[in-house]
């Protein structure tokens, strides 16, 4: 491990490096997305800054901040950091990327014949399985279990390439859960606002009691990865382990608690606008069908003065 100083503002902007992995993805995912909106403009169409914002800053963003800056440079040294580094890749970053809707940017600007390999998988029973509501709400709420109380995470510790895989692993988990449930994007698994409320709240109590036991835990999560680093250079300022495993726990509990609500008020907002675009849709539809109604009353009264009069 590197000697590194004691974690603040100003080494989270000094100690930043480049984890291979994640920074490829990053150049790929930010390349081809802002390729895409290029495609459009070029042609005429709109794409709305909101998505891209959502994708491009807030999305690809948060992930290359937390796997390439000074907090990455301390997610082995602090189970705290790396906890909430693991709230971010599981969380805010795939809900951005949902909101960015790059499935539906990929349809709009790809040749016919990519277009067609792209719906094709999207028609896929592969993707159709991964993409089941009830098997994504297990996978993401089993799936940090697997990670703190197996060899995984003492593994990702002490190996380089588990750990980037890692990051992503937490991305791809997080994508599978929130896609389907966001709606942005024309992909299977889509279900009705309630069950897609339903299934945002019931992530809640387990974010809660994963924080609640990994506080409650007698042993270490990363075994004597935490105490070795302090018999080094960085142990005059390191906290002690367990009090650090305290604190991830809880910023675990109360960030997930956060974030969840957070996306419980997306979709919350979303079914609002979407229910009153239907009322909208109903009002016309009503409209149309009075006025239809009335020129055929006037037309049969119109027809009736005249047999009249004949």
């Amino acid at each position: 491990m590197p000697d590194l100083p004691p974690f603040g503002w100003s080494s989270f902007f000094e100690q930043w490096g480049m984890a291979p992995i994640p920074f490829v993805v990053t150049v790929w995912a930010v390349g081809l997305y802002v390729w895409g909106v290029v495609v459009l403009r070029r042609r005429g169409d709109r794409w709305p800054i909101g998505r891209t914002i959502s994708f491009v800053g807030v999305g690809m963003g948060s992930f290359f901040v937390v796997t390439q800056s000074g907090w990455a440079a301390y997610d082995t040294t602090l189970l705290s950091v790396h906890m909430g580094q693991h709230m971010v890749l599981s969380m805010l970053v795939p809900l951005s990327l949902a909101l960015g809707a790059p499935v539906t940017l990929a349809l709009r600007t790809l040749p016919p014949a990519p277009r067609r390999w792209l719906l094709a998988v999207l028609h896929s029973r592969v993707v159709k399985v991964l993409s089941f509501p009830p098997l994504t709400f297990l996978l993401y709420v089993v799936s940090p279990w697997a990670l703190y109380f197996s060899g995984w995470y003492p593994a990702s510790l002490h190996h380089d390439f588990v750990h980037e895989m890692m990051h992503l692993h937490l991305v791809l988990v997080g994508s599978l859960f929130f896609w389907p449930l966001m709606g942005v994007d024309p992909i299977p698994g889509r279900v009705s606002y309630p069950f897609r409320v339903l299934l945002t709240v019931m992530t809640l109590p387990f974010h809660a009691f994963l924080g609640i036991t990994i506080m409650g835990q007698s042993t270490l999560l990363g075994g004597s990865w935490y105490p070795d680093l302090h018999q080094g250079p960085m142990g005059s300022w390191l906290p002690d382990p367990a009090a650090d495993q305290n604190l991830a726990g809880g910023l675990l509990w109360g960030a997930g608690d956060f974030v969840g609500l957070i996306f419980f008020g997306v979709l919350f907002t979303q079914w609002v606008r979407q229910s009153m675009r239907e009322g909208e849709r109903e009002d016309r539809r009503l409209d149309l069908l009075e006025a239809r109604e009335a020129r055929e009353r006037a037309a049969a009264k119109a027809a009736a003065e005249k047999a009249v009069a004949e």
